[in-house]
């Protein structure tokens, strides 16, 4: 073999090889070693550039180019579960789709937490995640006691600037914006109706607004199927199924695991998904005080396997989500909080 000299190219190939990518670093892990021969001098003929010599007098070694950046997230599926502690469902036997599945595949927080008002209701924390404020709201009553006339919430931000979305509800009735309880559809856990100019004044049945927007759970998988999935999906399982309620059973946790074991694959498998697409699943609130609740962060540009300990609330998804979708200003306390792209190698 020849000894003219090593070209530049390789020796970037063997300094691109280091510990974490599978290799090992050419001192074999002593990096005070020394050689047992020197390296040979880099030739270079007078007006030509390092790469023009060639490794050895042979062609030049063809050094693979970075992959192009990520693409923006597109499109959002966020799944709304409830009540429970993350220390309930992280290694749970009874949540193994999450534990098995999901964890390992997403990026999750250790340390995401009810709204920082800490009321332990679901209501007062659904609408922090829609506008960063809960009006007051300090209970779980339906739209016609718990109203506001605001206008500074996310989804109005969303259709101004032209993005599109839905709600899908399950166990409401097409048709019908669900503005009172069906059990075990509980309205508490669909933010959007407590909006005046989405639910009407007073809140009706039949405001024209809702109707468009929020719809029957069943109605995904069409959606789905058709490719017409809105970029902002609000996806609400009913109160046996997002953790809430034990309803025939005595573990609730494992009646949430079995739904998303069914309900999240479908989302996976989708193009809207597959196209730069995003699902975080967040619990509201922890039924055992003021603990940390789970948030979930599937994407191919989530840090898979990845726990993070940074403090997030529902102030930091809905930050994140007008980040995502580059709609401003900031509403509420998420001016104050911090964002999750630190579940993600890049972001949005």
């Amino acid at each position: 073999m020849h000894a003219r000299g090593i070209g530049l190219a390789a020796l970037t190939v063997l300094t691109a090889c280091g510990v974490g990518d599978g290799y090992r670093r050419w001192w074999d892990g002593d990096k005070d070693a020394v050689l047992p021969y020197p390296l040979p001098e880099i030739q270079v003929d007078a007006g030509k550039k390092p790469s023009d010599a060639g490794l050895m007098g042979e062609p030049d070694v063809a050094v693979e180019a970075a992959p192009p950046p990520a693409p923006p997230i597109q499109t959002v599926f966020f799944v709304l579960m409830s009540s429970e502690p993350w220390s309930a469902v992280e290694g749970s036997k009874s949540a193994p789709y999450i534990n098995g599945t999901l964890l390992p595949a997403a990026a999750h927080c250790e340390a995401y937490y009810a709204a920082p008002a800490k009321i332990a209701q679901s209501e007062p924390n659904v609408v922090w995640l829609e506008s960063g404020q809960d009006f007051g709201f300090v209970n779980n009553n339906p739209p016609a006691t718990n109203h506001t006339a605001s206008a500074s919430h996310l989804v109005d931000e969303l259709e101004a600037a032209g993005v599109t979305w839905k709600a899908y509800v399950e166990g409401a009735t097409a048709g019908v914006c669900p503005i009172v309880d069906a059990y075990p559809m509980r309205v508490y856990n669909v933010p959007f109706v407590y909006f005046e100019d989405v639910s009407g004044t007073p809140p009706a049945s039949n405001a024209k607004r809702c109707v468009e927007h929020v719809f029957p759970y069943t109605q995904l998988a069409a959606d789905i199927a058709k490719n017409d999935v809105p970029r902002y999906a609000f996806i609400v399982p009913n109160a046996c199924d997002d953790m809430h309620d034990e309803c025939n059973t005595t573990d609730a946790v494992k009646q949430g695991d079995d739904w998303l074991s069914t309900a999240i694959p479908p989302i996976l498998a989708s193009k809207a998904y597959a196209d730069a697409g995003a699902v975080f699943i967040a619990w509201d609130f922890a039924s055992t005080g003021y603990v940390p609740i789970g948030f979930i962060a599937l994407s191919p540009k989530a840090r898979a396997g990845f726990a993070g300990t940074t403090t997030l609330t529902p102030s930091s998804a809905l930050r994140s989500l007008q980040e995502i979708f580059g709609v401003e200003p900031l509403l509420g306390d998420a001016t104050n909080a911090t964002d999750v792209k630190g579940l993600f190698e890049s972001f949005p």
